[in-house]
């Protein structure tokens, strides 16, 4: 374990503190206005029993670092409805990303200096029942990377190690690092896929054609042997880049007047729930809907004798379970989940992130995912 302090920068979030009055035990998007970034300098203790130093080679930004950017017109609170605290001292945030062990405290899990690593995003406390039967993205004591614990768009980060994979067996090009950056969302869709139970010859409804989604449309259709996979998106950028995976594309509203045949899956990850009640009975009897996007409105389902008569089932799924990072690394070595290429921009630095971040619905509008190349 070293014994100096490591100094470095950071992307920090700071916000306005003022919980609506009208609204009990508020969350995020009712309580934090105003927010702002600032690339701070920081300086961070050895690190201590259970944690690691990393110095970060990559970080993704994720559609839940834009919602904690993005604001209400009319009330200016944040948009995000995941769980998030932000601290006087204001808040690092980030949760996907890749990078190398420069200090590990004692019980690290066989992690050491130079190992290269990638992140979970949930900080489990790996003890309660939720997590001793194998579901530690549940766990009701959980912080969320970046949101509720600072997080990786920092030159140097102090993490848990019980987040950390090492992923030094698989990097061997700058490719494979871009690639180790995208873990995290791709495993999001991984365990959504499994939780759905696709089988081969299904069809597949994916909303939502950011790197979650996208993900999803390539694994139904790979590696689930989904017949048919339909992606539907409102960014023309996104639905191109979607067309080399799906077999049809469609913009929302175009949607609304097409005839399908019945799905039997569908996973909504774009956050607007209304797109499950308008394609509710385009669902087959048996049909699964896998919620992935927060939005903090409600979710209304008018056709509920549809539901009832079909034995339509609805679930959520939150991140991914340990063992999945392995697996999505084994899909992408062996061809079949093409990683990098959700990947339309790469920034080059600290504060060129912190400038693209002040204009986050451009962010949203240009790119499927935005890395910025933190570390050599």
């Amino acid at each position: 374990m070293s014994a100096t302090a490591m100094y470095g920068k950071a992307v920090v979030l700071h916000a306005e503190d003022a919980p609506r009055p009208d609204t009990p035990d508020p969350g995020p998007h009712q309580r934090y206005r105003a927010p702002r970034l600032a690339v701070e300098s920081r300086t961070l203790a050895p690190p201590a029993p259970g944690r690691l130093q990393v110095e970060m080679l990559y970080a993704g930004v994720c559609g839940t670092d834009l919602h904690l950017l993005q604001t209400d017109p009319l009330t200016g609170y944040v948009r995000t409805s995941a769980p998030a605290t932000i601290p006087p001292r204001g808040r690092v945030i980030g949760h996907e990303g890749v990078g190398r062990v420069i200090a590990a405290g004692v019980g690290a899990g066989g992690l050491r200096a130079g190992s290269i690593v990638a992140f979970d995003s949930i900080i489990a406390c790996l003890r309660c029942p939720v997590c001793r039967r194998g579901a530690p993205n549940q766990c009701p004591e959980a912080l969320l990377l970046g949101m509720q614990a600072d997080g990786l768009f920092a030159t140097v980060v102090d993490v848990p190690a019980s987040l950390a994979h090492d992923v030094t067996a698989y990097i061997d090009s700058d490719r494979d690092l871009r690639a180790a950056a995208c873990l995290e969302p791709a495993g999001c869709a991984l365990l959504a896929c499994e939780s759905a139970r696709i089988a081969p010859g299904e069809r597949v409804l994916v909303f939502g054609g950011g790197p979650i989604g996208l993900f999803a449309a390539m694994l139904c259709r790979r590696v689930f042997g989904a017949t048919h996979v339909t992606l539907v998106e409102p960014l023309a950028r996104r639905r191109a880049l979607a067309a080399d995976w799906c077999d049809t594309v469609h913009d929302s509203g175009e949607f609304l007047g097409t005839t399908i045949p019945p799905v039997d899956v569908m996973i909504e990850a774009s956050g607007r729930l209304d797109n499950v009640d308008r394609a509710f009975r385009r669902l087959a009897p048996s049909a699964r809907v896998m919620l992935l996007g927060r939005s903090g409105t409600a979710l209304s389902i008018a056709a509920v004798d549809h539901m009832i008569t079909n034995a339509i089932s609805v679930a959520g799924s939150r991140g991914h379970l340990g063992g999945v990072l392995p697996r999505v690394i084994g899909l992408y070595r062996a061809g079949l989940l093409p990683l990098p290429e959700v990947v339309t921009g790469v920034l080059g630095s600290l504060e060129e992130l912190a400038r693209a971040l002040r204009d986050p619905d451009a962010i949203a509008r240009e790119h499927c995912k935005l890395l910025v190349k933190i570390g050599a």
